[in-house]
């Protein structure tokens, strides 16, 4: 169910097996390089309370990415490791999680670079407007 929609970024809640979920989202602006099928591709804030999982940040591509692989995150300058499984990327280090969020809420963009199952080099580049609206949804829904 739809909690926020703000500028680039949309906030929902669902009901699992575990419990309630919540989870910001938003969809690439530009996605490189243009001539590859990239699928559907989304960053998302996830909050699990019945898991116990807050505001983990992860980006979900349409095809499985190079095993072993690592992505970058770049927030204004500020880079993150992120660790690749499947058609998945999450922040490799959780000691990053509080200085990946804050500079999300203060950012005005999110470029992320990965490497594809075929060994393409991709990249996307998500707008940060609205992120911090999406996010106070989801916490006051999964508390």
């Amino acid at each position: 169910m739809l909690l926020v929609e703000a500028k680039d970024w949309r906030a929902f809640t669902a009901a699992t097996a575990k419990g309630k979920i919540c989870f910001a989202l938003a969809k690439p602006q530009k996605m490189e390089p243009p001539s590859l099928n990239h699928g559907d591709v989304f960053f998302f804030i996830s909050t699990r309370p019945g898991e116990n999982v807050r505001n983990e940040p992860s980006l979900q591509v349409g095809y499985p990415m190079k095993e072993g692989s690592k992505a970058s995150a770049d927030i204004d300058g500020k880079k993150f490791a992120m660790f690749t499984k499947a058609d998945g990327a999450w922040l490799e280090q959780d000691g990053d999680l509080p200085k990946f969020l804050d500079a999300m809420k203060k950012g005005s963009k999110l470029a992320i670079s990965a490497t594809s199952g075929r060994g393409n080099p991709t990249s996307y580049v998500f707008s940060l407007a609205g992120l911090s609206t999406a996010i106070d949804a989801t916490a006051k829904e999964c508390k």
